[in-house]
């Protein structure tokens, strides 16, 4: 290594007047075959600053001599990585204006050369590279040098830089070549030149000593005027002194000016805080002496007096709600103001409920000529102008809420209570003048349709006289015959007074339900807004009317516990107001059903209509109307009962043929009238098919059973013809939910037409033969 050392220095660095301080044998990481050397060096001129600089060091191509490759100042260098200050490795990293990585040729050779790094930038940088990952004992060699042990390759060049060595200057210089020039002997002869130069020196202090001597008496002159110069030092001291005390007693006096006038400025702050916080409370409990008047005289029948009440209700709300500090609110004034208010308020609030309760009482009683009156034209009365009489008081009742809520309560009772008689006289009248109308039109048909039928009396029409087993029995007892059976049973079934008295009664149904539903809404509607039943979080999301008759307490986006509750209290108020409505519905509904059992069907569809178009599902009609319909539906659900035992009680004369049984021509007719009620209704077969499945089932069933059980008519016949007939009917209704049934009807009524032909006519003829063919084609031109 040291040869090395000492060919790089003689070939790379001696000949730029440079010395090489320390080197590594190094290769890039990643390509272990192009080798080279790391240099630390130091320029060897005087006269310039100390400068150091690393370089990279390769062979050159041809031959074996070196050459610099890259040259960087030590200035340049930023970090000295050792990638790891715990575990041995050869790689370490230069980050100059970019990062090198380097391998060295081994552990102790990157140590030293690192070392060499650290010595030099503590010796020559101001601003030191950061080494990182390095072991602490190679940065500590600077101040505590190896005594022994191993010594790096770079050990005596870097002594030789600890050395305290001090350059001549150039006028030391040119001094020293004067009096070498002044001897000759100086170069030829060290000693006679040493010797001649200490003969020199003793004459020069010999002489420094003489004159010293001389100048006794100026020393003893410049001694006085010190002594003197330190006396008027010390009395400007002492005046210093004197003038440190003025000014530190100005000092205190200036920090107790400061001191009084913080106190001040702080007073004068709490002053001018208390101030504006007194004339705030005071602004805010104030109440304009027309607002006190108001509260204590001012008229509650008058548009304008109300107007003037309501303002002075809010502005007393305001101020008897104005957030005070705790501290405030034990001023004498402002708890005597606030008794005051209070006192205001309670006397505003009972004169309010009074003024209130006798207008609710007085609403209530008038309900005469308006009844009598609206009762010719079958209309409920409008209370539009009810209304609009007591809308005006609908902000008085939201302050008498939140200042005073029993009276509120009490208030709410005695409007449920004076109105809940108007309403229920005229939701019964109604209902009433609904049923004379039914009862008149029933009677008028009633009469017509005995005297068609030969005299027979009008009470056995009434009841269940559209229902199979009327019909079935009434021309069972008209005729002997089967024949007239038959056609008795169809004139009855479908006869013009029966289509007539049921078109009437839809009407009048509609009537019931287009009156009723705006009559309740518009109440509804009434409540919530003079009662204030709406949360505050949904007053904005409330719909807009949608006419006078719409629901239009719709809140769009509903909490909704908010709502269920909100639903619940307007649904007690309205059964407050109309407690009788559920039960006079029911009534009307049975009724009705006792006049006609098809009028359950119109029944079912028009309420199926209210019921699923309503939008707030919650609101008291709709709940009602939902509850009728269950009853509804239990009515609808006997009328078909009461239609299949009418088909299993049949009984057909056993004297004469048996042809199309009576129940197959009325099934005919019931279907073709369900068909027409149902028609256009979404949910037409959602409660019709199960019924049409479950008669056309008993049908088949008892159509098998008096098959078998008559005596003159062969059961190939009786099969045959009612199984026709009853696939030209199925055929004929088109209904989804029968298809499987039309086809049993098809194949029953086709075996029964082979069994015929085979066995009962011997052998099957010709002509007859065609005749079955062409009744075939028949049925599939219905199909």
């Amino acid at each position: 290594m040291t040869a090395i050392k000492h060919t790089l220095h003689r070939d790379v660095f001696l000949p730029h007047d440079e010395r090489l301080i320390g080197f590594v044998h190094v290769t890039k990481v990643g390509r272990k075959k192009k080798t080279s050397f790391l240099c630390a060096a130091l320029n060897n001129d005087h006269e310039s600053p100390v400068q150091a600089r690393v370089c990279q060091v390769k062979k050159a191509d041809k031959g074996e001599s070196y050459k610099k490759k890259m040259t960087w100042l030590l200035r340049e260098l930023k970090v000295v990585d050792g990638k790891s200050s715990n575990k041995e490795t050869a790689e370490f990293d230069l980050h100059f204006e970019k990062i090198y990585k380097w391998v060295a040729s081994s552990v102790a050779d990157k140590e030293a050369f690192i070392s060499c790094l650290w010595k030099l930038s503590q010796r020559c940088l101001i601003q030191k590279p950061d080494f990182i990952n390095v072991p602490k004992q190679l940065l500590e060699e600077v101040s505590k040098p190896q005594g022994g042990g191993h010594t790096p390759q770079t050990g005596d060049d870097m002594a030789a830089l600890e050395e305290d060595y001090q350059a001549l200057t150039g006028k030391e210089e040119s001094d020293l070549a004067l009096l070498m020039s002044e001897s000759q002997a100086a170069i030829s002869n060290a000693e006679s030149f040493a010797e001649q130069l200490s003969k020199q020196l003793s004459v020069l202090d010999g002489a420094n000593i003489h004159s010293i001597m001389g100048s006794e008496d100026q020393v003893l002159n410049l001694m006085r005027l010190l002594d003197d110069g330190i006396n008027q030092a010390e009395k400007i001291e002492e005046r210093l002194d004197s003038y440190d005390k003025i000014l530190q007693n100005v000092k205190d006096q200036m920090e107790m000016m400061r001191d009084k006038d913080t106190l001040i400025n702080t007073r004068n702050k709490n002053h001018q805080h208390l101030l504006e916080e007194l004339d705030s409370l005071v602004s805010q409990l104030d109440l304009d002496t027309r607002h006190l008047k108001a509260l204590s005289d001012g008229d509650l029948s008058t548009p304008g007096g109300i107007y003037e009440c309501t303002a002075a209700a809010n502005a007393l709300q305001n101020c008897m709600a104005v957030q005070i500090h705790p501290a405030l609110q034990k001023m004498s004034a402002v708890e005597e103001q606030q008794k005051r208010y209070s006192k205001f308020s309670a006397s505003f609030a009972k004169r309010l409920a009074h003024h209130l309760n006798n207008l609710f009482i007085h609403q209530g009683n008038e309900m005469g000529e308006t009844l009598s009156r609206l009762n010719v034209d079958f209309k409920l009365p409008q209370h539009h102008s009810s209304h609009r009489d007591v809308t005006p008081y609908a902000d008085l009742m939201l302050w008498l809420k939140n200042a005073d809520p029993k009276s509120f309560k009490e208030l709410s009772q005695v409007y449920t209570t004076s109105l809940s008689r108007l309403y229920t006289k005229e939701t019964q009248d109604f209902i009433e003048c609904a049923k004379q109308r039914l009862g008149t039109g029933a009677k008028t048909d009633k009469n017509k349709l005995g005297v068609g039928l030969g005299g027979q009396s009008a009470s056995k029409l009434s009841g269940s006289s559209t229902s199979l087993q009327g019909k079935i029995h009434d021309a069972r007892g008209r005729s002997g015959s089967m024949q007239s059976v038959d056609s008795a049973s169809l004139s009855t079934h479908g006869s013009d007074s029966d289509l007539a008295m049921r078109h009437l009664f839809d009407q009048v149904l509609d009537k019931v339900f287009s009156e009723l539903e705006p009559f309740c809404l518009a109440e509804q509607d009434f409540c919530v807004r003079f009662f204030h039943l709406v949360a505050d979080s949904q007053k904005g999301e409330k719909e807009e009317e949608d006419g006078e008759g719409g629901d239009i307490w719709q809140p769009r986006k509903p909490v909704q516990s908010v709502e269920r509750h909100i639903n619940e209290e307007v649904r007690g108020m309205m059964r407050d107001l109309f407690p009788c409505l559920e039960n006079n519905l029911d009534d009307f509904f049975s009724y009705s059903d006792r006049i006609d059992g098809f009028n359950s069907m119109y029944m079912l569809v028009r309420m199926s209509q209210h019921v699923n178009k309503a939008q707030n599902t919650g609101s008291f009609l709709s709940v009602t109307f939902a509850s009728c319909l269950v009853k509804i539906k239990r009515n609808f659900d006997r009328f078909i009962q009461n239609q299949i035992r009418a088909i299993q009680e049949c009984r057909v004369a056993k004297k004469t043929k048996c042809g199309i049984i009576s129940f197959v021509h009325t099934f005919e007719d019931f279907a073709n009238q369900a068909e027409s009620i149902f028609r256009g209704t979404e949910n037409r077969h959602a409660h019709l098919d199960k019924s049409y499945v479950t008669l056309v089932a008993v049908i088949f069933e008892q159509i098998a059973r008096i098959a078998s059980e008559h005596p003159k008519t062969p059961r190939e016949v009786v099969m045959m013809e009612n199984f026709h007939h009853m696939f030209s009917v199925l055929s004929a209704l088109k209904i989804p939910c029968l298809e499987n049934d039309r086809r049993e009807a098809k194949q029953t009524y086709t075996d029964n037409l082979y069994q015929y032909t085979t066995h009962l006519l011997g052998r099957p003829m010709e002509k007859l033969h065609v005749s079955t063919k062409e009744i075939d084609n028949i049925g599939g031109d219905i199909v």
